[in-house]
């Protein structure tokens, strides 16, 4: 079981985005001269960034409600690996219900909602470990979908152009989103396909007060329902490869139930088992 919690602690919120995908407007030939550096480079970032949301599919890609995987995912410590990988089955509904079964026979199940985790078992149900919680709350809130769809929209957003650079071997120019509480996320865009090729983010562990930096690389792009969808995500901690997932299948929009999200704790595993 610790081992299918180490896969599920680097599992959520990687393969899926959802945005707005708008052209800009450039600025007159006339004026472009007169635009302060500061806000030149900000409608540089922003340009970037509806060119990468029309490339990953627009409307369609915009009107994504749901969306179910299912391929094998593996889990790396320091950068190893440990085994051959688990089948997963992954159910997601914008913006905060996750289902992940795992194993063949789907029989270890980790339902997220709102702040709430669960994990079920032949055992039952029981409320999830709370740094597996605290993992969940924070990828969804830096996942790429929340970074679209939530924070572009916020007041005192601000947006930075970082140039070019080199992105899991590919040519890639970088855009920064930082949000009014200090949270950002860097995102390196293919120069080529304009797809989202590497998200970064930073945060500092309550605990220890250490900072830490994740990032996901996102690779074998295929058109799934008119939406570019990669089937290769592998994320990194700090520096270190911590898991990779294959997708086999991918399919949005199938009007997922909210029952596939319900649950209902039946057992304390702290307690002991009462005597009959």
């Amino acid at each position: 079981m610790a081992t299918m919690k180490y896969l599920l602690s680097a599992f959520f919120f990687s393969a899926f985005a959802l945005g707005q995908a708008t052209q800009p407007t450039p600025a007159p030939a006339s004026t472009a001269q007169s635009i302060p550096v500061d806000q030149e480079n900000a409608r540089k970032a922003k340009a970037l960034l509806d060119q990468m949301l029309d490339a990953l599919g627009g409307n369609a890609y915009l009107n994504i409600e749901d969306v179910s995987q299912e391929g094998r995912t593996y889990s790396f410590h320091l950068g190893e690996s440990e085994g051959t990988g688990v089948l997963f089955w992954r159910f997601y509904k914008f913006p905060d219900r996750d289902r992940v079964e795992l194993t063949k026979k789907r029989d270890v199940v980790y339902v997220y909602r709102g702040d709430q985790g669960f994990e079920i078992t032949y055992k039952g149900t029981r409320t999830d470990d709370p740094k597996a919680v605290s993992d969940y709350v924070r990828r969804r809130q830096y996942s790429l979908d929340w970074v679209i769809r939530k924070w572009l929209t916020q007041p005192g957003i601000a947006l930075f152009y970082e140039g070019h650079t080199i992105a899991a071997q590919k040519d890639a120019e970088q855009v920064t989103i930082m949000t009014a509480n200090d949270q950002s996320v860097t995102l390196c865009i293919d120069s080529n396909s304009h797809l989202p090729v590497k998200k970064t983010y930073s945060w500092r562990d309550p605990t220890d007060k250490q900072r830490n930096i994740e990032d996901e690389v996102y690779d074998n792009y295929r058109p799934v329902q008119g939406v570019m969808t990669p089937f290769s995500v592998t994320r990194f901690y700090n520096g270190d490869m911590a898991n990779q997932r294959f997708m086999n299948s991918v399919s949005y929009n199938k009007a997922l139930s909210d029952s596939m999200f319900a649950a209902d704790v039946t057992y304390d595993p702290n307690k002991p088992a009462s005597k009959n």
